[in-house]
């Protein structure tokens, strides 16, 4: 790594030809922002780095990103209350009731601060309409506790999709653990999925993971910490059931990403006051001991399995036959369901290449179009690379989730990575299919109401981004 100096401004070639990030000092004299910068977007990312205190954590995210967390919210908006068909209003007051009593003090704090940062750029957003923005994947499970059926035509179903796997010991490479992801989302909120946070607090662990700008968690579930732990997730599909006096999803995983030292930590974090909202299937590996497991969080059945030896794969459907018929309207009896079509994706993909996965395979894996049905790379909602945009060659659109959305960004990362707090990451298409929203409204004039806020949706190439040292002033490889 080479790094030059200009003046104030910091460029760190971040090499393997995968672009470079650069970093410039903030012009305020805020003592809150002491340690934290952003870097101009490359490649698709915005790298953001926030140290200290929950308030100091905050107060720089608010401040550094608050452009980005007012278009944030006007999308997350758009999307939430046209899936609920509630108010943003009356997600406030879900918010206030039954998700901000159960956020801990820390990150009470660091909401706060977050507000404070916002309101020094002018920002009229406060600390529930952050909550609200943090829970926002939530509500539907608040609103429809039985879930028995989605409502037709909300795009937001499409958050019920994402492909993700972890591997190790004979299955990879070098026999040590990689772990990837791809994110599926409408493309509302999906096109602002393009912040990579680097954090480093002042109480449990430094961590690095993608997320949407205003979000103190992940979202997608995607992050490594220093004590060696590798996270992601796929929500489990056609789930139901929700808690309102436990607490949310988006506590427990920022406080797994951030405190858990082993699997067993992350388990027992993400587990306490379980209340159900996004439940997901996590997949979960620890460097340190080369150990991966999954874990199938219901509200009423959890699994934990875990391995030395092997590969768990998540696609969105469930897997313990009491969540599945007791938390669930998974149809397990239809083999051309679009999760089950990639279950079986992952198993071909996995048995093919035993024992030779690595970071490459992995990215070939996140961006793969084979659809099992045709028996051709046809990119759609069958394959690993979603694409709900684009109906099945020779079948209907699936209608319950066709619309703007698929496959928004990928990450992959490794052992070796890992240790050097480091992953690669692909966003918006890294598979190369590019979205067109204006050519795509034209078409479709029934999804006019996202006219406003629908980007497009570029490929980028794919970027290795790492986490800054404490008291640095730019990121790099460390």
């Amino acid at each position: 790594m080479r790094r030059y100096q200009f003046g104030l401004q910091f460029f760190v070639l971040l090499g393997l030809g995968m672009g470079a990030f650069a970093a410039t000092r903030q012009d305020s004299q805020d003592p809150r922002l002491h340690g934290g910068f952003r870097n101009p977007k490359n490649d698709g990312w915005t790298f953001v780095h926030l140290e200290g205190s929950p308030a100091a954590i905050g107060f720089q995210h608010g401040y550094l990103l608050a452009p980005e967390i007012e278009d944030a919210k006007r999308a997350i908006e758009l999307s939430t209350t046209h899936g609920v068909k509630h108010s943003w209003a009356d997600l406030r007051a879900v918010s206030q009731q039954y998700f901000w009593p159960h956020v801990p003090d820390e990150y009470r704090q660091e909401l706060q601060g977050m507000a404070e940062g916002l309101k020094a750029h002018g920002s009229q957003l406060d600390v529930t309409d952050l909550v609200t923005m943090n829970a926002y994947m939530e509500f539907s499970y608040y609103y429809d506790k039985s879930k028995h059926q989605e409502t037709k035509g909300v795009v937001s179903s499409a958050g019920d999709h994402c492909s993700a796997f972890v591997a190790t010991g004979r299955y990879t490479k070098d026999g040590r653990i990689v772990i990837a992801h791809n994110n599926w989302s409408d493309y509302l909120t999906g096109t602002r999925w393009d912040i990579i946070f680097d954090i480093a607090p002042s109480s449990g662990h430094h961590l690095i993971m993608d997320g949407v700008p205003g979000l103190i968690h992940s979202a997608d579930d995607f992050g490594i910490n220093d004590a060696g732990i590798m996270i992601t997730e796929t929500t489990i599909g056609d789930f139901y059931g929700f808690d309102e006096n436990a607490v949310p999803e988006f506590v427990r995983a920022r406080k797994a990403m951030q405190y858990s030292e082993s699997i067993d930590d992350f388990a027992r974090i993400m587990e306490a006051g379980n209340n159900g909202g996004y439940a997901n299937t996590w997949l979960v590996g620890d460097r340190k001991t080369n150990e991966i497991a999954r874990l199938e969080l219901g509200l009423i059945n959890v699994t934990l399995e875990r391995t030395k030896d092997g590969y768990f794969a998540g696609a969105n459907y469930p897997i313990n036959p009491l969540l599945i018929k007791e938390e669930t309207d998974f149809p397990t009896n239809n083999p051309n369901e679009p999760s089950l079509c990639r279950k079986r994706r992952w198993d071909q993909l996995m048995a093919e290449n035993k024992g030779k996965i690595d970071v490459e395979l992995g990215k070939k894996f996140e961006t793969d179009h084979y659809d099992v049905i045709t028996h051709e790379f046809d990119p759609n909602e069958r394959t690993l690379c979603g694409h709900i945009d684009k109906s099945s060659r020779g079948m209907k659109p699936w209608q319950d989730a066709y619309g703007p959305a698929g496959a928004v960004e990928a990450k992959v990362t490794d052992s070796t990575m890992a240790e050097k707090m480091s992953f690669v990451a692909g966003a918006g298409h890294p598979c190369g299919v590019e979205f067109h929203a204006a050519e795509f409204l034209k078409q479709h004039p029934e999804y006019a109401w996202q006219k406003s806020l629908l980007q497009d949706l570029k490929a980028n190439q794919w970027t290795v981004v790492a986490a800054a040292a404490k008291g640095a002033t730019s990121a790099g490889m460390r």
